[in-house]
């Protein structure tokens, strides 16, 4: 039966308790990790979120009721003892450290105990590392956010929260809230939509972002704005992806794109020295996202390791192998990544990296395998003379024992193909070390990218872009060429966050939106009230949001953006523990003048 804690208060966490406290009472609460009766003395190793202490129960020194209550312990009953910590010691009495635990020099021999809740027997065991699937660990979320490894995860997240807070505001930065019932806009990703219950067929949108309102912000004259603002987006999951996350946002007045950089950089060098003690050398290195893209194929590249990709469209235009040959006639490019020391990959591999590039959109990739020996073995030898193979080897840098990997399509076939390629070798091939963390600054991308199943110009961010002022002479005659005064801040290949310099001039919003084939009507039905705010006097801003949820992931070495949330959604967006999104009353529906039509409804 559960007994209260009724004049009984908590003196330390279990791994407050040290050395120092030799000697001392000291009274801990917690949850029984595990109990061992060795006949006559109980061990319990007793857990909270701060790691586990060893309990001893003895009946000469914590009285027959106690021990009794003791011997009926389980894993997860909750548990409050009062003892006096003394130095481990062995049947010699000589000391016993155990080094696997902050505690292991010293434990707390009980004079008193009482269970506060009993535990039914869990569907998993509460240990780090679980192998229990993780359906099931997302169904009894309680349960798992009890493993210490996600614990950490969840304490560090926190204070990588705290600080951020404190170093924005010593910057010079207000935190102000903005709101999560907003206007819906046709641009980015699907919004999740709140229907009106008083303005019956209307509907609020939850924010993709704060944009518009950071922005209105920066019009009133608060100069340097942030918040952990709530963001939700409709869209189809990934492992750094979740339908609702958090980020940390900010909006700046008066600034172009090297302050927002600078201020960034500090903030990122501040979290990783204190929380991790690794030093971020400064300035961040930069890239283009042109340069990017022919160097790595993607825009968020992995810098851990080299395979970078080399345009060889020049050195095969005259060969006879016809992937090459009709790639380039039909204008687009080939190229190639080396796998340093793989000239001996069996065929059965080579094959598979085959299938997986097909994957992303390859009709398949060609190959040289540079034996020990020098000899050559390669799918295309025969359509090239031994002059072109030399130069195309020697154009890779290709040596002794190295694996070279050519995909021939369009570029942005291409460069899909072989920056996804890279990945996965360096996967395979071990080359991926979470403790080695790699920034990159990416910056001057596209403003506009063409859209094949919308027939037109989306923007590569959003249509408050500040374009390249150099660039806009060609927004009516070639819009795809014109860059963006956008800018974002990867790590280890994941884009931890992004942001631009905002248009502030209405001429330049009002040709955007022309671009981005809006009419003026269109525009002021959407963004009316941001354009008529631009009227009234709004200084030249720019900004970055992060997701704080990968910036902890990738902190915390994590595979999965779900093990740094406290209760995550898996990849159709639903909840399994509280089974949301689920039917609602008829009665609800009714009074926000919804209908639910047959072929909506799950079978």
């Amino acid at each position: 039966m559960a007994e209260s804690m009724q004049g009984l208060k908590r003196s330390h966490r279990c791994t407050e308790v040290g050395a120092a406290h030799i000697g001392q009472k000291v009274t801990v609460m917690g949850w029984v990790q595990k109990s061992r009766n060795k006949g006559g003395i109980i061990f319990v190793d007793l857990r909270d979120r701060s790691g586990i202490l060893q309990i001893i129960f003895e009946e000469s020194d914590c009285g027959t009721e106690s021990f009794a209550k003791a011997e009926k312990l389980h894993s997860e009953f909750v548990i409050a003892v009062t003892g006096r910590v003394e130095a481990r010691a062995g049947s010699d009495n000589k000391d016993v450290v155990n080094k696997n635990l902050a505690t292991g020099a010293i434990e707390v021999r009980a004079e008193s105990l009482r269970i506060l809740s009993e535990s039914d027997t869990l569907p998993f065991p509460i240990e780090e590392n679980s192998r229990t699937r993780e359906e099931v660990r997302l169904k009894y979320r309680y349960l798992d956010l009890r493993r210490p490894d996600i614990q950490r995860n969840l304490i560090l997240r926190s204070r990588i929260a705290i600080l951020t807070r404190q170093f924005l505001a010593d910057e010079g930065f207000l935190e102000i809230e903005t709101p999560t019932l907003i206007k819906s806009t046709p641009e980015g990703a699907r919004d999740y939509l709140v229907p009106s219950r008083v303005h019956p067929g209307s509907f609020y949108a939850l924010p993709q972002s704060p944009q518009i309102f950071k922005q209105l912000l920066m019009c009133s004259g608060y100069d340097r704005y942030f918040q952990l603002a709530r963001c939700y987006r409709d869209e189809d999951l990934r492992a750094d992806r979740q339908p609702e996350f958090t980020q940390i946002d900010m909006e700046l007045s008066f600034v172009d794109v090297d302050d927002v950089l600078d201020v960034n950089e500090r903030l990122m060098a501040k979290l990783f020295k204190e929380l991790l003690d690794v030093e971020i050398p400064l300035p961040i290195p930069r890239m283009t996202w042109q340069e990017a893209m022919d160097r790595y194929g993607s825009d968020k590249p992995d810098l851990r390791f080299g395979m970078e990709l080399n345009d060889v469209s020049d050195v095969v235009r005259n060969c006879e192998f016809i992937v090459f040959k009709n790639a380039l006639e039909q204008g687009g490019t080939v190229r190639g990544i080396n796998a340093k020391g793989q000239g001996g990959m069996p065929r059965k591999k080579i094959d598979a990296l085959v299938e997986f590039a097909k994957g992303y959109g390859a009709k398949g990739l060609a190959y040289v395998a540079i034996q020990q020996d020098n000899t050559r073995k390669s799918s295309f030898a025969k359509f090239m003379t031994e002059e072109q193979m030399d130069a195309l080897i020697s154009a890779m840098g290709g040596e002794t024992g190295d694996l070279l990997l050519f995909a021939a399509d369009q570029k942005k076939v291409v460069w899909d193909v072989l920056g996804n390629l890279r990945l996965e070798l360096a996967r395979q091939l071990g080359l991926l070390k979470k403790d080695d963390f790699r920034f990159l600054w990416v910056t001057e991308f596209p403003l506009l990218e063409y859209s094949e199943e919308q027939g037109r110009f989306v923007a590569m961010h959003h249509p408050f872009t500040m374009p390249m002022e150099e660039d806009w002479a060609l927004i009516d005659t070639d819009p795809g060429a014109v860059r963006a005064k956008a800018y974002d801040i990867v790590l280890n290949g994941t884009e931890l966050g992004g942001g631009s310099v905002r248009i502030h001039q209405n001429d330049i919003q009002s040709k955007m939106f022309e671009v981005l084939g809006f009419t003026p009507e269109q525009a002021q039905e959407q963004f009316g009230f941001l354009l008529t705010a631009f009227r009234y006097g709004v200084p030249p801003h720019a900004g970055l949001a992060y997701g704080l949820d990968r910036v902890a992931m990738l902190m915390g070495g994590c595979e999965n953006i779900r093990e740094v949330i406290a209760f995550p959604k898996v990849k159709d967006a639903s909840c399994l523990m509280c089974e949301a999104p689920s039917p609602v009353e008829d009665k609800q529906l009714e009074e926000l003048g919804i209908e639910v039509s047959e072929g909506q409804l799950r079978s």
